[in-house]
């Protein structure tokens, strides 16, 4: 507790430039990750796959996942100069403090008396902050679903699904973000100094409540989830749950298809109490035992302790994030920076103190993605002794053609942004023969990759 009392007077110096320096660790920020997908854009001009794959990924496929690399990455450098220019424009213009003062003008002209102080006045505001960068990002969330993904034929959802998903979406955030944050609000207000304490342990029941509450109650407003049928794939994955001793509960099929060709797979649930969930369109497009190989793989993540030790991890990692926001929350120097004079707002503090901390969130990024990606190769190893390796391979092979998946990537950019090894990369541990017939483009067209537990195979 000392050392975080002295590290928030050291930090609290009247005149400091946070401005300036959030500004500048965004700006900087933006133009290395420009910097990197500008070298992965080069690797998106190349003409021939890698060698890895020339005996594996036709030409004509390896031509189109390139264009579509291209046409993502392009995509991908106008949204992310949108975002930096909305970034930077809410802070050089002051538009924090000016949308708090305006919702104070809300809360004292039309709410009732007893629809008072800080809580309230925080709800009002951040709702329609989010309702503003909600709608300002539309252009964005639309050209990405009915044009970019529309063109290679992966978009199935439809305008109307697409508006009311937006509106279950905000719907969703009031009815389940009002109770939280008013409760976050009211632990930093009520515990004093060692408030992070006991946000810490409050995040552990939100978590444990959302893992439950989720396929309840808020997956069903989206899909339709219905029981796998009798029939070999249900046989194999039954097989490889009781083999591996894990818990299966329920094995459900999920209607992904009526948004997108993307496919999907995971599991959820308590640690003695787990569901299985197939989306249609991985059941649709690969062999029963291809599916079981994908299966193994991620119960390989589960059987390996991957997905407790990341739960661990981030544990800690939310710890410390609270730990570090009690330095910052008396830290006057950072509010008047941003033009917070007169209020001291606890939400305020959070988003400034979360500005600040970019920086160390970037390292944090890159060793979780190092880390993801060793887990990556433990869990195919992990079906390689199952005996799943040749259909584990043929599987990525045609998922990545599925997906137009990047056939290769800039070492730099990789390290950098993904949590999992690139196709070659894997192939090359699971001692792929490349013996195989090429994958057939026609049969595949129009697909995407499987994600499993929220993570890409």
């Amino acid at each position: 507790m000392d050392l975080l009392r002295h590290l928030g007077q050291f930090l609290d110096r009247p005149g400091f430039p946070w401005k300036t320096l959030i500004i500048g660790f965004g700006i900087t920020q933006y133009v290395f990750e420009g910097f990197l997908s500008l070298r992965q854009y080069k690797i998106l001009q190349q003409t021939k796959p890698p060698k890895a794959l020339e005996g594996e990924i036709k030409q004509e496929t390896f031509d189109k996942s390139q264009a579509y690399g291209r046409a993502k990455s392009q995509f991908g450098f106008v949204a992310s100069l949108y975002s930096q220019v909305q970034n930077f424009g809410t802070i050089y213009y002051d538009i924090l403090p000016k949308l708090w003062d305006l919702t104070g003008i809300w809360l004292h002209r039309y709410s009732h008396k007893s629809f008072t102080g800080e809580i309230v006045h925080t709800l009002i505001f951040f709702f329609t902050y989010n309702l503003i960068t909600t709608i300002i990002n539309l252009p964005i969330s639309y050209y990405s679903t009915f044009v970019l993904e529309e063109k290679y034929g992966f978009n199935k959802s439809t305008v109307r699904l697409w508006v009311t998903d937006l509106l279950k979406g905000q719907a969703l955030g009031i009815a389940l973000g009002a109770p939280l944050l008013s409760a976050f609000l009211a632990i930093v207000q009520r515990t004093g100094d060692i408030f992070f304490y006991y946000l810490f342990l409050f995040g552990i029941v939100v978590q444990l409540f959302a893992i439950t509450i989720y396929p309840i109650a808020i997956l069903p407003l989206f899909n339709k989830l219905s029981p796998l049928e009798e029939g070999e794939l249900k046989t194999g994955v039954e097989a490889l749950a009781k083999r591996l001793n894990f818990p299966l509960k329920e094995l459900c099929v999920i209607d992904g298809s009526k948004r997108s060709a993307h496919s999907n797979a995971y599991f959820y649930g308590l640690p003695w109490k787990k569901h299985i969930v197939i989306y249609d369109t991985l059941i649709e497009k690969s062999e029963s035992e291809e599916v079981v190989a994908v299966l193994s793989h991620e119960l390989g993540h589960w059987s390996l302790s991957h997905t407790t030790k990341l739960f661990g991890i981030a544990q800690f990692h939310m710890f410390y994030i609270f730990a570090l926001f009690s330095v910052f929350i008396k830290n006057r120097s950072l509010y008047q920076s941003f033009g917070f004079h007169k209020e001291f707002p606890i939400i305020i503090g959070f988003i400034l103190f979360s500005e600040a901390l970019a920086p160390m969130d970037t390292v944090v990024k890159l060793l979780m993605n190092i880390l993801s990606r060793k887990f990556e190769f433990e869990a195919d190893e992990f079906a390689v002794k199952l005996g799943y390796s040749t259909e584990l391979a043929r599987s990525l092979i045609k998922l990545q053609i599925q997906n137009l998946s990047t056939m290769d990537a800039d070492w730099m950019y990789a390290s950098y942004h993904f949590s999992h090894p690139i196709l070659p990369e894997r192939l090359g541990a699971l001692g792929w023969s490349g013996k195989e017939k090429k994958a057939d483009l026609k049969a595949m067209d129009g697909e995407k990759s499987s994600v499993v537990t929220g993570r890409e195979l």
